[in-house]
């Protein structure tokens, strides 16, 4: 135990016992009160998504209402999460399955809203939740969590860092939502047309594009694996074709892999397994490894001429979901059998798309390429400051390394 700290239950840091809210909220009332749900309990809490209770319910339970600087903490559901009710909400409640915690004046709210959210609290509070199906800690059990206490002095001065923290978190994050806004809205405009680049010559493109059908751009690939290849990969909508092993920590495909499709780098694969994200199922270039081995139930292609078509823009292309419209009209009725969409070769094949100039394609491709690198570098800088912060948290709430006060 570090010097002038102690170990307390958390019943004993507050100044007014550790209470859930409203049991039956009611039909949501737009001039009414509003009440914080365990699912509205992210870290922070967004006001304007909450809904709202009436007068008379919220005033039938104001033992449980909660103001500025509350810590309220989910007792079911994302079981651990917690968030600090922010100053505009002066007046709110709370449902059943979420905790009001009230902070005494001896104790910092944001040092114990960290101390809730560090790995050997949350540890804690899922080791004492019950239930098989539907998990969830009592109030009871809650009360009697431990938390280390430093010094007020202390304490503050450890909140102050970490919210620093924080602060480069949620900028951060900003940036990275914008930058992927503005990508989105570039793929839009670049890949229907709608804004021309400059060709090498500085003169704007222009002229119509070449409409044709998906069989005269690419050729199907259904090449066996025939024990060439151990690599066996997936389809993820954020991770693209990767490892089973890296993706699922386990390899769920069959011991025999001679009937699989051999995927080679920078041929694609159609999943037509619909996923957040992607309502019409994803299609995705093999980038990371030499070659890998796929499921037969992905349609597998190629470009036929590499000379004539820009596999980055295609890539970007099938990204940006313009082919769901396509898609949608193939995929036949009644064909969600496993959640796969029943969409034929034959059907995908015939898909049209708008074609522009090798040039053109090269410009666009690399335009959205120069985007994505951005979107990836903020991406690394956003992993790295939580890094960061969970290293400091590790350090700073456990009193390993101490503060100047």
């Amino acid at each position: 135990m570090p010097n002038g700290w102690s170990t307390k239950p958390l019943a004993d840091i507050v100044k007014e016992k550790i209470s859930y809210g409203i049991v039956q909220a009611g039909p949501h009332v737009p001039d009414g009160i509003p009440y914080i749900k365990s699912s509205d309990v992210r870290g922070t809490i967004n006001p304007n998504a909450l809904q709202r209770t009436s007068q008379e319910i919220h005033f039938k339970y104001r033992r449980s209402s909660v103001h500025p600087g509350d810590i309220v903490f989910s007792l079911r559901g994302n079981i651990g999460e917690s968030a600090i009710v922010p100053a505009c909400l002066p007046e709110a409640n709370l449902t059943q399955g979420t905790a009001r915690i009230s902070v005494s004046v001896e104790h910092s709210n944001l040092f114990h809203y960290y101390q809730l959210a560090s790995e050997k609290i949350l540890n804690r509070v899922n080791a004492l939740s019950k239930g098989s199906t539907f998990k969830e800690i009592s109030l009871e059990e809650l009360r009697k969590v431990k938390v280390l206490c430093a010094p007020l002095p202390e304490q503050k001065q450890i909140a102050q860092i970490l919210s620093t923290w924080d602060r480069a978190i949620t900028t951060t994050e900003h940036l990275l939502a914008n930058s992927q806004q503005q990508k989105k809205a570039l793929m839009q405009q670049l890949l229907t047309g709608k804004k021309r680049l400059l060709d090498k010559n500085g003169v704007r493109f222009s002229g119509e594009w070449k409409v044709s059908k998906l069989s005269t751009l690419f050729e199907r690939v259904t090449t066996k694996n025939n024990g060439q290849s151990t690599n066996v990969v997936t389809m993820s909508g954020q991770h693209g074709l990767i490892r089973q092993e890296d993706f699922f920590k386990k390899t769920v495909a069959s011991e025999t892999l001679d009937g699989y499709f051999l995927l080679r780098q920078g041929q694609f694969a159609y999943n037509k397994s619909y996923s957040n994200g992607y309502p019409m199922g994803a299609i995705k270039r093999l980038n990371r490894y030499p070659d890998g081995v796929v499921t037969t139930l992905y349609i597998c292609f190629e470009l036929s001429d590499s000379d004539r078509s820009d596999s980055d823009f295609w890539e970007h292309y099938f990204e940006s979901g313009l082919l769901n419209k396509g898609l949608s009209q193939i995929a036949h009725e009644g064909g969600r059998a496993h959640g796969l969409l029943n969409v034929k070769p034959s059907d995908f094949f015939s898909l049209k798309v708008p074609v522009p100039s090798f040039e053109e394609q090269q410009k666009i491709a690399t335009v959205l390429s120069s985007a994505d690198q951005e979107i990836s570098a903020l991406q690394q800088k956003l992993d790295a400051l939580k890094q960061e912060k969970k290293a400091l948290m590790q350090q700073l709430l456990t009193g390993k390394r101490r503060v100047l006060v």
